[in-house]
């Protein structure tokens, strides 16, 4: 769409409200830009400037350049980034559940009042105290950091790398007879490299010093410092710290000299007292004499890593071993190759990171750093680094030092005596002897300056080695005679007659300028031995000088190397021809030389042209140094063409091209110092920070320009010049000096002059030639012309868009600069020129908007990440500066070009480009203004809006254009896409990125959503929309988004599944069935509607939802009803399940949940080593530590004053990222933001919901939204919520249902169930205000079901239900409240005056004593919380005595209580007995439906369900208790229907399934399927097949791998068991449950409760006798037993699952011998079968069964004989034909067959009761049987070997030849034994019954 013409339409439709909030939001305010000058911050106390003044023009330029203020756009903006807002902090009354008082009654609660009054009375009581802002609760979205955030660049400032402090404690020899002088500097051994200069220190004692009077001068108290704080840019791992000593020189070798300190011991000092005597005098002499010359004495290193290594504290003392070398001495010494004596000295240093603002530091120029409150206090040296490699870091201060090393010197070939040689290093600036310039810097314990220096001797040496630094401060400007002077001489160590103390030997010298350029580096010098002639200076000595002698030929003896380290030589000869030439410029001095050129002013354009492409070709590292200066001066050639030789020279594309290669190199080579949108750090400082327009400087009017006339300049005169129209088109005449071009534009001003009899008008023809000649002018007094200046954004947009090739390519790269350059030109044009109030329509020239208008269609036709975050930056500024109607074009045609693309490519990078582009567009600071929020989208007929509609107060519309306007609020409709611009596009793209059909798109859903959630959270905390008319403007913008989000419901994150998380569980949430089941088996999709995809994340959805209430929270509510009027019924449900979907997303969590989150460990703090360590090694680069520092000024997690929600880092949203460790108080505090969070979100969903029900209530389709309605209100009860919030709530609830009372009574019958238990769950709360609007809305549910029919079945029947329910499932339940609140709905009931005289009182007494009554029965339950045996037979009992009370005869009562059962089933992982309780409640259901309907598909009744359970008939309805289902509230529940019954069997179903009961899954499904195929549901049947499929599948799969249980037999005894005693129950238990394990888990369970010494476990399995126990103790019996089945059984039972499964009988076996004993020998060992039976089959709905028949059979010797006989048979015959075979099992029963060593063996057997034929005949039969038994045995042997045989490998061939030797062994001693008969057996005798002992016990 055409965006709408914002000025046109500013004009057009001039505000009406006269101020105010409102009147702010329609335009921009008038100090919306101004340009600030802040002064820069000075690190010295003063500022360092050059001595002499400003001379030379580049020092004063450069100078200007380092000390001239900033120049800050500022653009207010406010609300740019969201994280400007705290977190709302204030604490809510909310959470405070401490103060529960008795309930009191709500006051007015049965009057009568009309339901807008109480409505109204909600509403004020709904609105009161709300939370302003949303977002102030909510956590910011976790992203990277935001796109829109444009950071401010660092200031500009010195360089430093990682700092340490080194201090100088004590230096101390063995013996001390002469000063000695120490300095330090650091080496980097693998760049071989010096990386520091030298820190001269002296520890000498004052004694000690005075022997060197007579040379010393005061000293200055900087050379008087002991600590240094060295700065390391590159750390490593090669860093030295090389410390020299020297001393005062003496006569003799160094060996000599170190001699003393070598041989003396300090222990001797007594000893050897006279010795060092002599040796101090001799000392004093050389001091007097020769105090002012140094010898080399000493030098170490120390290795910076070993320091950070050493374990003790980093104070402690170092030994150090010195080494004593005359030989080399310096450099190499890094190398260690020396030849070297050593001694011993103690030095004492302390290394350590230096402090942040260390006091009383000196730089190396020796200005006091801030702070430095005493001048007297002996300072800290900062010591200058040479880093080891370049770095990149623009000049800020003045800085001019000059460092002369000299390094050989070789006289060998000099005649003559010289060999004690030093060099005297002068400054002059002149030839005379006076021209000395004090600025050699001093060392230690001297003057701050000195006008000489000497290098140190090395005795006897004519070609010595140097290792002096000599620090020179340079002036500021050189003129040709400034050079170095030195002179060598040689020192004459021994006093000898009429021998001068130094005798000159040699000259040479350095002139400082060559070609005007500073001269540095290496240099090999000849030496002469007479003094220079006259005028040397100029010349160098390489130059033969006539009549001289030199050393050695005049060939380079003397090695020396120069630096310089200054701010004002750039020592690269591009830049500073540059700068030559641009000052001649300036100067107007001509001719220039320059090198070895003389440039005459006619060739100067071609040089100067020349000079600037030259620029290319300069070093990075000196172009970063003067980078500021050298953009200057670009900028200044722009912006004034100079007039050479009276052309005006246009430099523009010039000057562009460079700057663009400038730009891109430092961009290349410096990619570490980029920002987010890859903007480099130096360059966008310069812009923010130093660039200008050259005359807009409010000091000078053209500052460091010299004021020069030859510029084409235009001054800014006091009063406004007469304005002339100058035409700004591409080709102009220039041949009539008078001819003024056709007015287009009455901004470019020419400004005329006085005194010029006519003006010129000059028009540039900047493309088609590149220079004009001014027409001839009469001669005017000072020849003084005014140009018209370029406008500096003209310029570059021009040259940008006629660009080509690499330049615009180049430009193009960084369009970001050129783009922020622009900005700040236009805004510095406009400030200065006073044309920020001119309309904007008329602030540029069109030629300069076509400009504008070609970049920005050139830029959207490339398209990369960083030109498109450019891209928008720039139009985000021009919105402040430009026609605004103007720049929406311009982002139209960007947003057509990237729609084209995308079209054609179909690519998701683009749409997140184009989201990028959009959110920075829209992060401007008023947004909102430009979105128009006040305009009416009048429908394009009427282009002017009534003027009611505009002031009407109450809502922005009136009436006659409502109907038409209220569609296109709430759609992306044409008017809303044109006037709300922005707006619309933010929408556009929201609703394209969700739409579901758009699949490409799915990546970028969290980044569409974060673009709207940032946009709202910033309206929501700006201060300028708090008010809330104001606020209603701004969500009007975004009316849309509500239907966008109802769209993309099926899509969002399906909060509601994870079910409520509160401490109470839901009612049917912990049940089986959770709440969606429920309400799926309820038939009711409305609770949550069918996901189709789900796809977003749960963040996302999140955003996207709190954005949807902000709207709701903030429109008009007028507004929003008429909205609602106009939607179809489907549309408001889906709006309901949106809201549905709001409350379980802002559910309150709980603390618990934020602890969870926050259970991760403290990070270490770092200790002084490893911070040591990052300093010198550089694990953290020195931008990093600053960085660091910066942030955390506290050294606290949360640095100072940071409120903690905007430190994203440190929130717990952020999960990925380093957690900090939360205090107790944050998380609380968390939590308590989270709270009112969830409040004020339900609040909101109340007012929608109140808003629904008015617009709702005149309509026809009422009933189905109330019903949605009332399920979102029902829902949010359900959810965790606070008091305040509920008390609402209940308010809502009671006028919906005093509106509608039929709602509940008739239509939503399973709305009242969710309804009552709702409200008991809230009887029991703690809090009172809750519980007494809980009791309040139950008495009044039950008031109105009352009125409706004279009683209130349905309520009575649902609160007993829900009651049973709460009871039965919630573990944190307090009956005490509940009882509290009971008594509250009778004192209720006794105070309703109006049912006083009705039967209600009455039935309300009935109910509430019934409660109570169901309550004390739970009491009890809770006693049993912990033995869930106990519990759940407590639970059985209860619901059986329900049915035999025939209390309210209730078959949903049974149902609830099956439910409990089964959630607490679930919850111990018991689900064969949860799918009982369900089989059962399907039962239940089944019986009464089939009394309901006659459908021939549906279940008969329980007897369906016998083949999944025997127990099952018991939920039949028997007589006595048939109920006519029909009746008020009775088979009312959700279940009592078609699809609760499949609901319930699906469950059951899945239960089975996963207790791994696949063949009852089966029957459950026989069920079902019927049910199916009745409804020709396929889809459903598909399903179960397939499930079925699956389950059969286990069963084969898992065959001989399954297990279901393990059975013990529990006998309780003692009367402390109370009911239980005497009591026997089986117990089922887990599969593998060991005896041991069942019996510790119930000896520790009563042990807890009736004391451990109390409990004992008996052990045996003998009948107890009672008599004979402890009557005090508690006794426990447990025995294993086994599934019992009768021979003709097994005929049924044969897989695995039919011996598991429906068991009634169980058996155990005991031991026992007659004589008392349990074993005995063979023939003597009885056994007792016990054979038990229980009430019911398990499994069953409960895990213990009561025992009630037990019986004994009592097998004789020889039956057990027989017995383990068989079973050994059986286990070889097993174990011969198992498949596949097991040769380990098998060889196993056969060495426990035939093996010899079986004791007890069969063998043994035979041999006890074979040997002889029983004298007993009724024995006969058993000894026959024992006999075929045997003889079985032995064939199976036999079978089991062969088979053996058939399996080993060739290494078991011994052993099966042993195990067939056992055999036959074993046969044979058997074979007399088995062919024994017995005679009598084979004649017929009379039948002899076999003898058994039955005995019978019924408990």
């Amino acid at each position: 769409v055409e965006p709408v013409d914002f000025e046109e339409y500013l004009i057009t439709h001039p505000p009406i409200v006269e101020s105010g909030p409102l009147r702010d939001l329609i335009e921009f305010p008038p100090d919306d830009i101004e340009v600030i000058y802040t002064p820069r911050e000075c690190r010295t106390v003063v500022q360092a400037v050059p001595e002499e003044g400003d001379t030379d023009p580049h020092v004063r330029d450069c100078v200007r350049s380092y000390t001239e203020d900033w120049a800050v756009d500022d653009l207010k903006r406010r609300s740019m980034s969201i994280d400007d807002t705290p977190r709302g902090s204030w604490a809510c009354s909310i959470f405070d559940l401490k103060n529960s008082l008795p309930d009191a009654l709500l006051p007015h609660l049965l009057d009568r009042a009309p339901n807008e009054e109480i409505d109204r009375h909600n509403e004020e009581h709904r609105k009161a105290n709300r939370h302003r802002e949303l977002f102030a609760l909510h956590p910011a979205l976790d992203e990277e950091e935001p796109i829109e955030r444009h950071c401010v660049p660092e200031v500009p400032k010195e360089h430093f790398g990682q700092r340490l402090l080194v201090k100088c404690l004590s230096l101390k020899f063995e013996i001390e007879i002469e000063p000695i002088f120490a300095s330090l500097a650091l080496y980097d051994v693998k760049e071989k490299k010096k990386i520091s200069e030298n820190f001269f220190f002296d520890l000498n004692s004052e004694q000690t010093k005075a022997m060197l009077r007579p040379h010393i001068q005061t000293a200055a108290i900087s050379t008087l410092a002991r600590s240094a704080i060295f700065s390391i840019t590159y750390p490593s791992q090669d860093v030295f710290l090389v410390i020299k000593l020297e001393k005062v020189l003496q006569q003799g070798d160094i060996g000599e000299c170190a001699e003393p300190y070598m041989v003396f011991k300090e222990s001797d000092a007594a000893k050897n007292k006279e010795k060092l005597e002599k040796l101090r005098g001799q000392s004093e002499q050389f001091c007097q004499r020769l105090g002012r010359y140094r010898m080399p004495f000493a030098w170490t290193a120390i290795h910076l890593m070993n320091i950070v290594n050493s374990a003790g504290s980093l104070e402690r003392d170092t030994e150090l071993e010195m080494s004593l070398s005359g030989l080399t001495f310096g450099l190499s010494v890094i190398s260690f190759s020396l030849s070297v004596t050593v001694t011993t000295a103690q030095l004492k240093l302390d290394i350590s990171p230096a402090p942040e603002n260390p006091h009383y530091c000196l730089t190396p120029d020796l200005l006091q750093v801030k702070p430095y409150p005493d001048s007297r206090v002996r300072p800290t040296r900062e010591i200058l680094e040479f880093p080891a490699r370049d770095v990149y870091v623009p000049n800020t201060t003045y800085r001019n030092l000059l460092y002369v090393n000299p390094q050989s010197l070789n006289f060998a070939n000099r005649q003559g005596s010289a060999r004690n040689i030093t060099v005297k290093v002068q400054f002059m600036n002149g030839e005379d002897p006076n021209n000395a310039m004090p600025v050699i810097f001093g060392k230690s314990s001297c003057a701050d300056f000195s006008k000489e220096a000497y290098t140190a001797v090395v005795y006897h040496n004519r070609s010595p080695d140097f290792h002096d630094e000599v620090k020179i401060k340079l002036p500021a400007s050189l003129s040709d005679h400034h050079h170095i002077l030195f002179t060598f001489y040689h020192v004459s160590c021994q006093q000898k007659q009429n021998t001068p103390l130094e005798t000159p030997v040699g000259y040479t010298w350095i002139p400082m300028l060559q070609n005007g350029r500073l001269r540095t580096g290496h240099f090999c010098l000849p030496v002469s031995l007479e003094k220079p002639p006259q005028s040397y200076s100029v010349l160098s000595p390489d130059v033969p000088l006539p009549g001289m002698k030199w050393v050695d030929n005049h060939r380079g003896v003397f090695n020396v190397e120069v630096v310089s380290v200054s701010t004002i030589h750039t020592q690269d000869q591009y830049l500073d021809k540059f700068f030559a030439l641009v000052h001649a410029l300036d100067e107007h001095m001509f001719p220039v030389r320059i090198g070895d050129m003389r440039i005459m002013e006619n060739n100067l354009e071609a040089e100067l042209k020349s000079s600037i492409a030259a620029l290319n070709s300069s070093q990075l590292e000196p172009v970063v140094r003067f980078l500021h200066l050298l953009l200057d001066k670009l900028v200044l050639l722009v912006v004034r063409p100079p007039v050479i030789a009276g052309q005006i020279v246009n430099l523009g594309q010039a000057s562009f091209e460079v700057m663009a290669s400038i730009v891109n190199r430092l961009h290349k080579y410096l990619d570490t110092s980029q920002d987010m949108h890859g903007r480099n750090s130096l360059l966008s400082s310069y812009i923010h920070y130093v660039f200008r327009l050259p005359s807009t400087d409010p000091n000078s009017p053209s500052p460091g320009l010299g004021g020069s006339v030859h510029y084409a300049t235009m001054a800014r005169s006091a009063v406004r010049p007469a304005s002339l129209n100058l035409n700004r088109s591409r080709s102009l005449s220039n041949s009539n000096p008078d001819i003024s071009g056709t007015p287009t534009s009455p901004d470019d001003e020419v400004h005329t002059f006085p005194g010029a009899s006519h003006s010129f008008c000059l028009a540039l023809l900047l493309s088609v030639s590149p220079s004009l000649s001014v027409p001839p002018s009469p001669p005017l007094c000072l020849c003084v012309l005014y140009f018209p200046t370029q406008l500096f954004h003209e310029e570059l947009a021009l040259q940008w868009v006629v660009s080509s090739g690499s330049v615009r390519e180049g430009a193009l790269q960084q369009a970001w600069f050129f783009f922020e350059l622009m900005v700040k030109s236009i805004i510095h044009h406009l400030y200065f020129t006073d044309r920020l109030e001119s309309p904007r329509k008329n602030r540029f020239p069109e030629r300069f908007m076509d400009d504008i208008t070609a970049l920005v269609r050139n830029v959207s036709e490339i398209m990369f990440k960083l030109l498109n975050t450019s891209l928008a930056f720039f139009l985000n500024d021009l919105l402040s500066v430009m026609d605004r109607g103007f720049v929406f074009t311009l982002i139209r045609a960007y947003w057509k070009q990237v729609s084209t693309k995308l079209y054609t490519l179909q690519n998701p990078t683009l749409e997140s480009l184009r989201l990028d582009f959009l959110r920075i567009v829209c992060s401007h600071e008023h947004y909102v203004t430009l979105n128009l929020p006040c305009s009416l989208l009048t429908p394009p007929a009427s282009p002017s809006p009534s003027v009611s509609s505009a002031t009407s107060q109450s809502s922005g519309f009136s009436t006659h254009v409502q109907d038409q306007k209220i569609a296109n609020m709430f759609e992306l409709s044409v008017p809303f896409r044109e006037q709300h611009y922005l707006a619309g596009l933010v929408l556009s793209e929201l609703s394209v990125i969700l739409d579901p059909d758009n699949e490409g798109m799915f990546g970028l859903h969290k980044k569409v959503v974060s673009v709207v959630h940032n946009l709202l959270s910033s309206h929501d905390s700006d201060p300028r929309y708090a008010d809330p008319e104001v606020k209603a403007r701004v969500a009007m913008l975004y009316l849309p988004l509500i239907g966008i989000v109802m769209e993309t419901l099926p899509q969002l994150h399906d909060f509601t599944a994870v079910g409520s998380s509160g401490e109470e569980a839901e009612g049917e949430g912990n049940s089986m069935i959770s709440q969606t089941v429920a309400m799926a088996i309820a038939g009711t999709s409305t609770a949550s509607p069918i996901r189709q995809h789900g796809s977003f994340s749960a963040e996302s959805s999140r955003s996207l939802l709190i954005c949807l209430l902000w709207v709701l929270k903030n429109a008009d509510e007028l507004v929003l009803q008429k909205w609602f009027t106009d939607l179809s019924v489907s549309q408001l449900n889906r709006l309901l399940d949106l809201l549905y979907l709001c409350v379980s997303c802002f559910e309150y969590k709980g603390k618990k949940a934020f602890e969870r989150m926050n259970s991760l460990t403290f990070k270490k703090s770092k200790d002084m080593k490893a911070k040591l360590e990052e300093a010198i090694l550089g694990s953290i680069g020195a931008r990093q530590e600053m960085v660091r520092r910066k942030r955390s000024p506290s050294g606290s997690a949360f640095g100072s004053q940071e409120n903690l929600r905007w430190r994203k880092d440190m929130t717990h949203w952020r999960q990925n990222s380093e957690k900090m460790d939360k205090t107790r108080a944050e998380l609380e505090h968390e939590a308590l933001i989270d709270g009112n969070l969830a409040t004020e979100a339900n609040l909101i969903i109340l007012d929608t919901l109140e808003i629904i029900v008015q617009t709702v209530s005149v309509t026809e389709s009422k009933e189905s939204i109330l019903g949605g309605v009332l399920k979102v209100l029902l829902h949010s009860m359900a959810c965790n919520q606070s008091a305040l919030y509920l008390q609402h709530c209940f308010a809502t609830q009671r006028a919906l249902v005093s509106k509608f009372p039929e709602l509940l009574f008739e239509e939503e019958t399973e709305q009242c169930a969710d309804l009552c238990l709702r409200l008991l769950r809230s009887c029991s709360s703690s809090i009172s205000t809750i519980r007494a609007h809980a009791s309040a809305s139950l008495y009044l549910l039950m008031r109105q079901n009352f009125e409706i029919g004279n009683n209130f079945a349905r309520v009575k029947m649902q609160v007993t239900m829900s009651l049973s329910s709460l009871v039965g499932t919630s573990q944190n339940f307090n009956e005490e409240f509940l009882r509290r609140s009971l008594k509250t709905i009778l004192t209720y009931a006794e105070e309703d005056l109006e049912l006083r005289e009705t039967t209600f009182p009455d039935q309300v007494q009935d109910l509430v004593f019934n409660l109570h009554m169901i309550l004390s029965d739970t009491v009890k339950m809770k006693e049993h919380q912990e033995d869930p045996e106990m519990l759940i037979d407590l639970m059985y009992r209860y619901r059986t005595h329900m049915i035999a009370k025939g209390y309210q005869t209730s078959p949903d009562l049974r149902l609830t209580w099956l439910q409990n059962m089964a959630g607490k089933h679930s919850e111990r992982n018991n689900h064969a007995e949860a799918a009982q309780c369900l089989v059962h409640s399907a039962a239940l259901v089944a019986e009464y439906l089939s009394m309901l309907e006659d459908r021939k598909y549906l279940p008969v009744g329980c007897v369906t369900f016998q083949n999944i359970s025997s127990n099952v008939l018991e939920e039949s309805a028997v007589s006595d208790d048939v109920v006519s289902p029909d009746e008020e509230g009775i088979c009312s529940g959700k279940y009592f229907t078609e699809i609760g019954l499949v609901g319930l069997l699906e469950q059951a179903a899945a239960s089975f399934s996963m207790a791994g009961m696949y063949e009852a899954v089966n029957e459950v499904y026989k069920v079902l399927i019927p049910i199916h195929e009745a409804n020709r549901d396929a889809k459903k049947l598909a399903t179960i097949h397939g499930k079925l499929q699956e389950a059969f599948g286990k069963i084969v799969h898992q065959d001989g791998k399954r297990m279901f249980g393990t059975y013990f037999r529990v006998g309780f005894y003692g009367s402390k068991f109370g009911d239980l005693d005497e009591q026997e129950f089986v117990y089922k238990e887990p599969a593998i449950t060991k005896l041991a394990e069942i019996s510790h888990r119930l000896e520790g369970f009563y042990g807890e409760r009736f004391g451990e010494d109390q409990v004992e476990v008996i052990k045996d399995s003998n009948p107890v006798d009672k008599c004979k126990l402890d009557p005090n103790k508690a006794f426990i019996q447990i025995t294993y037993v086994e599934p019992y089945f009768d021979t003709y059984e097994m005929k049924d039972r044969i897989t695995y699952f039919d011996k598991n499964y429906n068991l009634r009988r169980f058996v155990y076996c005991t031991p026992f011998t007659l004589d008392g004993r349990a074993h005995g020998d063979l023939h003597e060992q009885f056994k007792r079968k016990t054979i038990l039976t229980t009430s019911h089959a398990f499994p069953y709905i409960k895990t213990r069964i009561n025992i009630i028949h037990k019986e004994e059979i009592i097998s004789t010797p020889i039956e057990v004989a027989i017995e383990d006989m068989q079973k050994k048979t059986q286990e070889l015959a097993f174990a011969t034909h198992q498949d596949p075979a097991d040769a380990k099992m098998l060889q196993m029963v056969l060495q426990g067959s035939v093996g010899t060593t079986v004791n007890q063996g069969p063998l043994e057997v035979a041999q006890v009761f074979l040997s002889e034929i029983p004298s007993d005949p009724k024995l006969y039969r058993h000894h026959n049987k024992l006999r075929l038994c045997f003889k079985d045995f032995t064939k199976r042997c036999e079978d089991a070997l062969r088979k053996n045989k058939s399996l080993i490998g060739p290494d078991q061939k011994e052993y099966q030849r042993e195990l067939e030797r056992n055999y036959h062994r074993l046969k044979e001693a058997l074979q007399p034994l088995i062919n024994r008969k017995i005679p009598q057996l084979y004649k017929p005798v009379l039948q002899q019954t076999d003898i058994c002992f039955v005995m019978q016990f019924s408990p």
